[in-house]
């Protein structure tokens, strides 16, 4: 109920707008604006859209009613919910939204220029003209004669739309509830009726004097053009509203999932986080229910009927919009109940509050509607269009309505559209670089038989026995290219010489994976040890016991997940990069602790040679297939390497068991994807040593990759994992040194540049500390002789001389997060209390970081340098940004900052 009401109160006022931007008898706005709530509210396949009298169909209807009138335009309103129905039947509606989005933003803001310009004289007191061209020209001449009150009350109903949704604080919150529309027309009105008694005003005639439709008059082709653009722009823009209302709602529905019913099935589904002592009671909010994805076919055909009957009783043509849609769903509507009453609020409003509407000035309506002609003009969209260099199609499609309507406008964009790709295939750019004998060869942009020419040329002028690089920097390769790359590859063997193909990034491009090795559509090379489980293994697994390092807040990802062992849909082509070790060493009982060595890519290309893709895929290489390292979400530990295909669903035979046919299969897949990657980098490695440029202590908790979340490899971080991350003092009575000596081997022996402790989200020791209390009695077992190191952490959090341990921008979300945060400051303490760390600090030759990892957000903090170096008090751990992509390599070896 209240989510109608909110809409209903933002829908009356924007009704009239339009109508009065259209030119249109005032009744009209209302009438489609209650048939599309109530019609196409019940009958749509999207049932939290609103729909009803449109900003985008605005230049459409009143250059219609300028040139046939309003009952002629009426018919066409028919005719064009008649084609939408025909569209809808046909099942069309998706390939409708495959027009680039580029040409549908470009017209939605061209409709917008066309609408703040046309209202802009209103706003002045004046009278709009046919075109967006004729009210450009006609701005001089209407500032000339301009009157005081039409603008001021203009401007105040522009300054409350700006300034009503940004009202601070408390009083705010509860302000911004009234929809802004609506506040600023009522504002506007009272201030006019004080102010300017006889300004222009609402005038809503007598229901006796409404006109219907008639038969169209006029060429057969001219109304046929007019019935296809207005279908053609309500459809694009009720689909368009569609698809955001679908994603508006999932969000929506996001923040309250219902729980899963008790029994190991339940558990097994569960997230990490729902295992968490420390999570806190469930809501007490009603479970929503899951969203659902919109019927766009049905949907077409709901607003074609919707249509149909405006017309039929003279109202203006009906769409979906997005903001009515949002209100909606910001409102807390759930069903379509709230559309369908909205659209009952004003058809009793029309015969009800007549006499209140017509206090409202036309300046008021003419302003509100010109805001929204402005916010048509997305700045989001046009980064977004500039991001993947469809600007140009974008600028011509808008200065297209713009100059010459919007059917004209669309065919232009497309046009423009065309172009651009036929250009961007043939467009090949070959650049060749020696590097000491060693040839480079670029490769950008598309590779088709147009290109095979150069690129033979280019080849051939190669030395036959030299070693190539071949860098392929596009996404299509036709047969021709293929077959020319790949004869002048086996010569150039034959004669002695030695080629790589590679992509952007400088990574091998490998052979396409069978498609059973993708069963578990991999989001990144780590892969989790569950989607290789056979069903029966699953099966007969006894249920999972909870996880005691999970992440205390809200789980990131409930969306169901494919059962393991099945394959959910085709996967993209497998990334072939090393993958990490996951634990990179073993765990150990007391303390834990584990040392190794990990590192990097090598420097510089390899000099073997390398096979080449198939044709028609895209090079898949870490630059085009990987967004950043992560591990997936759904699981409780890192993901390992891809097991054989063979080995995919295989029972575990009496030779290994359960654990060790994972083992046992990620070591084989390693052999088979990785082991020929890396295996010259490790041979550089173990011929001269390890040299680490910095120790890493974190805790040993599986959902940790070191090398992922520091985008590190072979070589670059010495690591240390214990339970808790944690660092005795150098003069601690514990029978275990290791992390000490560690410490003294990485500072005094590797000569490491820095040393950082992570510590992380949802952490089991610091749960296990926060349950147990700074005075409890422990149990002598190993753990808890361990975890007495992190004592001083929990006193540190209790004391008074110590500020808070926080992030940047918002307090703590419970006290599991702000003693994993205090702990990280205090085990610097620890680690500056060391002899060697202390004295390459007083040398200047070795930098501490503090780190703490969200888990569920996949995000890194860092402690500030001051914090981090013991010199600031205030504790704060700064968020990480994503570094913006790196452009073509341009130096043989890469830079690595490790976190």
């Amino acid at each position: 109920m209240s989510a109608s009401i909110t809409v209903f109160l933002l829908a009356v006022p924007m009704s009239l707008g339009l109508a009065v931007a259209m030119g249109a008898p005032l009744e009209a706005g209302l009438i489609s604006a209650a048939i599309g709530g109530i019609v196409a509210g019940l009958l749509g396949g999207t049932p939290l859209q609103v729909s009803g009298p449109s900003a985008g169909l605005t230049v459409v209807t009143a250059e219609l009613i300028q040139i046939y009138g309003w009952r002629t335009t009426c018919a066409i309103t028919i005719g064009a919910g008649l084609l939408q129905i025909l569209l809808g039947s046909l099942r069309a509606a998706r390939s409708a939204l495959a027009v680039s989005p580029a040409i549908v933003h470009g017209t939605l803001a061209g409709i917008g220029v066309a609408i703040a310009l046309a209202q802009l004289h209103i706003v002045l007191g004046g009278s709009p003209q046919s075109s967006a061209v004729a009210n450009a020209l006609a701005l001089p001449d209407q500032l000339d004669r301009v009157s005081p009150a039409a603008p001021l009350i203009g401007l105040l109903t522009i300054a409350v739309l700006v300034l009503w949704p940004r009202i601070p604080g408390r009083i705010g919150r509860g302000l911004r509830r009234a929809p802004t529309a609506l506040v600023a027309v009522v504002a506007a009105t009272a201030v006019a009726a004080v102010a300017a008694p006889r300004i222009a005003r609402v005038d809503l005639p007598s229901w006796r004097s409404h006109v219907l439709p008639e038969l169209p008059q006029g060429p057969v082709l001219a109304l046929a053009t007019a019935m296809f653009t207005m279908m053609l722009v309500a459809s694009l823009e009720s689909l368009l509203a569609a698809v955001a209302v679908d994603k508006l709602s999932a969000a929506s529905s996001a923040r309250v999932r219902p729980a899963p019913p008790p029994g190991p099935a339940a558990e097994a589904a569960a997230p990490p986080s729902a295992a968490t002592p420390s999570a806190g009671p469930p809501s007490s909010a009603a479970p929503s229910l899951p969203a659902r994805r919109s019927d766009l076919d049905r949907e077409l055909r709901a607003q074609g009927i919707a249509n149909v009957m405006s017309g039929l009783v003279g109202g203006l043509a009906v769409s979906g919009g997005a903001v009515r849609s949002s209100a909606n769903v910001r409102a807390g509507a759930r069903t379509r109940a709230a559309t369908v009453l909205h659209g009952v609020w004003v058809l009793l409003a029309t015969g009800l509050l007549v006499t209140v509407l017509e206090w409202i000035p036309l300046a008021a309506l003419a302003a509100l509607v010109m805001m929204v002609g402005i916010q048509m003009v997305n700045l989001a969209h046009i980064r977004n269009v500039h991001k993947h260099r469809e600007f140009l199609v974008y600028g011509a499609t808008i200065t297209g309505v713009i100059l010459f309507g919007v059917l004209k406008g669309v065919a232009i964009g497309i046009a423009v559209a065309v172009v651009v790709a036929l250009h961007r295939l043939a467009r090949t750019r070959i650049t060749v670089t020696d590097r000491g004998g060693l040839h480079l060869v670029v490769v950008r942009g598309q590779l088709t038989f147009l290109a095979v020419p150069r690129l033979s040329r280019t080849l051939g002028q190669l030395p036959q026995d030299g070693s190539v690089v071949v860098e392929l920097d596009g996404f299509f390769m036709d047969h021709a290219a293929y077959e020319a790359i790949q004869d002048w590859s086996n010569a150039q063997t034959a004669h002695g010489g030695k080629v790589v193909f590679t992509g952007r990034s400088g990574s091998r491009i490998a052979e396409p994976t069978s498609a059973a090795d993708a069963c578990c559509r991999p989001w990144t090379p780590w892969r989790n040890h569950h989607c290789h489980d056979a069903p029966a293994l699953l099966s007969a697994a006894p249920a999972p016991l909870p996880d005691t390092h999970a992440d205390a807040g809200p789980p990131e990802d409930t969306a169901p997940h494919p059962v393991p062992g099945t394959c959910p849909g085709p996967a993209p082509a497998p990334d072939t990069r090393p993958a990490p070790d996951q634990n990179q060493g073993q765990d150990q009982d007391e303390g834990g602790q584990d040392q190794d060595s990990a590192g990097g890519t090598a420097p510089g290309f390899r000099h073997s040679t390398g096979p080449i893709p198939s044709p028609h895929t895209a090079p898949r290489t870490a630059a085009h297939t990987d967004p950043g390292p992560r591990t997936d979400p759904r699981a409780g530990h890192s993901a390992g390497p891809r097991p054989e295909a063979s080995d995919v669903g295989a029972a575990p035979g009496p030779r290994y068991g359960a654990g060790g046919h994972r083992l046992a299969s990620g070591l084989s897949s390693f052999q088979r994807h990785t082991a020929p990657l890396v295996r010259d980098e490790l041979a550089r490695l173990a011929a001269q040593g390890q040299r680490p440029s910095q120790l890493f202590i974190t805790c040993a908790d599986s959902r940790l990759v070191t090398s992922m979340i520091t985008a590190s490899g072979p070589g670059d971080l010495f690591t240390v994992r214990n339970i808790g991350n944690l660092v005795p003092p150098p003069n601690a009575d514990s029978g275990d040194h290791s992390v000490g000596a560690a410490i003294e081997y990485a500072v005094d022996v590797l000569k490491v540049e820095s040393i950082t402790i992570c510590g992380h989200s949802g952490c089991g020791a610091m749960q296990a500390l926060l349950g147990a209390g700074p005075e409890a009695e422990h149990p002598p077992t190993s753990l808890w002789r361990w975890l007495r190191h992190g004592l001083p952490s929990l006193k540190r959090m209790s004391s008074r001389h110590h500020a808070w341990a926080r992030i940047s921008g918002r307090l703590p979300a419970d006290a599991l997060e702000q003693l994993c945060l205090t702990n990280v400051v205090q085990q610097l303490d620890h680690l500056r209390e060391h002899a060697s760390v202390a004295q390459r600090l007083a040398e200047g030759t070795l930098r501490l970081h503090g780190m703490y990892f969200h888990v569920g957000e996949a995000q890194a903090y860092l402690l500030t340098e001051g914090a981090s170096s013991g010199l600031d008090p205030d504790e704060v751990f700064d968020r990480v940004d994503p570094a913006e992509p790196a452009g073509p390599t341009g130096s043989d070896e890469r830079e690595r900052t490790g976190v």
